[in-house]
């Protein structure tokens, strides 16, 4: 199975405040270090479920933060900018689930870690009359291209928005817990990673056995990334909907 990450910065835990993940500031290669030890748990998890390959996609900010150096070297990176598909470059190239790592909740969201969507000057993004952030935004997107979303790590606002996005069966992993904007209380690297491996391994593990279920004929259950394909009626709209 081909497995896709795109990695953000502020859902990881540990980073909490936007200071930490501008390059040039203080604690920005801290925030590095941190990112990219939940994205190789994630490449872990990936392979240990089943992964015969695994992409990241540098995700946060000029998307050059993840030091190729001390990547799983089982994966492939893209790094730098820009991309034509930004924080989803190369989705179209083929793939059988997305993971969303250290991804953060939409605009507006309160008690959430570091909020926006995109940028500082985006407060509120509607698709079909529902807001959306970057999590839903790119979700539709690896839709699009019918590759499902299985699997969203971040705090308890991330995972409450990917859960009412993408559905209860979607793989959830919350590394922190968010007291406000700039506030966290947050799980030990060793235990997010953990809990971070854990998810993905579960999460490719589930995406297997449902693509043996349909060779077999035995049908499988939609893939989480049909909630966001609905129009204002509730009805399916397509693309990208199993």
């Amino acid at each position: 199975m081909r497995i896709y990450i795109s990695a953000d910065m502020e859902g990881v835990s540990g980073v909490v405040h936007s200071e930490q993940t501008a390059p040039g500031a203080r604690e920005y290669d801290r925030a590095c270090s941190l990112m990219l030890g939940e994205v190789n748990a994630a490449i872990a998890g990936a392979y240990e479920g089943g992964a015969t390959m695994v992409l990241v996609n540098d995700s946060h900010w000029n998307m050059r933060n993840l030091n190729l150096l001390e990547l799983d070297p089982r994966a492939e990176l893209i790094s730098g900018s820009t991309k034509p598909l930004s924080m989803m470059q190369d989705i179209d190239t083929g793939f059988d689930g997305a993971c969303f790592v250290g991804y953060h909740a939409r605009a507006g969201t309160a008690a959430a870690s570091i909020d926006h969507t995109y940028t500082g000057q985006i407060f509120r993004v509607e698709v079909n009359g529902r807001e959306l952030g970057e999590l839903g935004l790119n979700s539709l997107l690896a839709g699009s291209f019918a590759v499902p979303p299985i699997m969203a790590t971040g705090d308890q606002q991330l995972v409450a928005e990917a859960r009412e996005l993408l559905g209860e069966s979607l793989v959830t992993v919350q590394v922190k817990t968010a007291i406000g904007r700039n506030a966290a209380r947050c799980l030990s690297v060793a235990e997010a990673r953990r809990r971070i491996q854990a998810g993905a391994r579960a999460a490719v593990e589930r995406l297997g056995k449902q693509a043996d279920s349909a060779a077999t004929g035995a049908g499988i259950t939609k893939h989480p990334g049909r909630h966001l394909h609905e129009d204002r009626s509730g009805r399916a709209s397509g693309a990208g909907a199993g």
